[in-house]
């Protein structure tokens, strides 16, 4: 069974790569001299960044068959504690900012891991839906629903993580990668990111365990504050503004990546490096149509059918899986 699990997984890996791969060849072809350059590719990995970091927490939420609908909420209310602070208070200190803005943020994740857990909601999306309204609202409020610049405040050193590269590479995926790697140990070589998977994939087995499942969902959820805070801290750095109204598409393209990187919404599913994957097809995606000059409405489209097939695609699979566990049980 171990054998043949790992060998979808492979075969899923195998098949987004190859999706992300004709998608480059699709868009190399279209755009002729633009996309498959050096300069460009690097643009992908800088726009790749932050969902990278969001979907990060959205696939643990995910492995226990919860979500996250307040993550790009959560994103934006870090950037804009962090521009109230610098604009209102006149605090410069890159750290102190940093660390108020992650704080907010992983308090707000928590918040979600204790509604679900200890008011016995019926599902995350309930506590999840209801706080990315009460994020935005907040957001909105601290900011008297106006953009806050970072340029010329004497915050540089803040928007480095977001802006800045190395070689031409961004530092932005460079983090992206040093996280990647801690959550692949976290998640594979750890007895807490076992417990993940376990809650998600096989809850009455992880009852019977004894895991303490409302506490670790109570960390997930808060794990995926924290992501969101330090993709909020980037932010600041990639577009040197904080705008409430920023984050719109952060949900769903945090879902729809780590959707078409194996993970699933029944729980107990998904790897880390599937899950960057997933971002980089859909930072290849927004980057080909913003070359091909696409509107916006035009990207919406593409992008709600990507989620749609995306969906899809976890719906056949279980589909599929579930024909044959009962046809192996027969």
């Amino acid at each position: 069974m171990k054998k043949q699990s790992k060998g979808k997984e492979l075969l899923q890996k195998l098949a987004t790569l190859m999706a992300l791969a004709i998608l480059v060849i699709i868009f190399t072809i279209a755009v002729p001299g633009k996309f498959l350059r050096y300069p460009n590719l690097m643009n992908v990995l800088k726009q790749a960044g932050i969902n990278c970091l969001i979907s990060a927490g959205m696939l643990i939420t995910l492995i226990t068959a919860g979500i996250d609908l307040s993550v790009g909420s959560n994103t934006v209310l870090c950037a804009c504690t962090i521009g109230v602070l610098v604009q209102n208070f006149g605090i410069t200190n890159p750290v102190i900012l940093m660390i108020a803005g992650i704080l907010v943020s992983t308090f707000c994740g928590f918040m979600n891991g204790v509604l679900l857990t200890r008011l016995d909601l019926p599902h995350p999306f309930v506590s999840t839906m209801g706080m990315k309204n009460v994020l935005l609202g907040l957001a909105l409020v601290i900011t008297s629903s106006t953009s806050i610049g970072f340029t010329n405040k004497g915050v540089d050193s803040l928007l480095f993580l977001g802006s800045a590269t190395i070689g031409g590479f961004p530092v932005s995926f460079i983090l992206v990668l040093v996280v990647f790697f801690c959550f692949d140990i976290f998640l594979n070589r750890t007895p807490l990111g076992r417990q993940i998977y376990c809650v998600g994939g096989n809850p009455e087995a992880a009852r019977l365990s004894g895991i303490p499942s409302k506490n670790v969902l109570t960390f997930v959820y808060t794990l995926s504050g924290f992501m969101c805070g330090l993709a909020g801290v980037v932010l600041c750095g990639r577009v040197a503004v904080a705008n409430a109204n920023s984050g719109a598409t952060y949900d769903n393209d945090a879902i729809a990546a780590c959707i078409l990187g194996g993970a699933s919404f029944t729980g107990g599913k998904g790897t880390i490096w599937g899950t960057l994957v997933g971002c980089l097809l859909m930072a290849v995606i927004r980057n080909g149509l913003n070359l091909l000059g696409a509107s916006n409405d035009v990207q919406y489209i593409v992008i709600g059918a990507v989620i749609i097939i995306a969906v899809t695609i976890d719906v056949t699979r279980n589909k599929m899986e579930a024909r044959a566990r009962k046809m192996a049980a027969q």
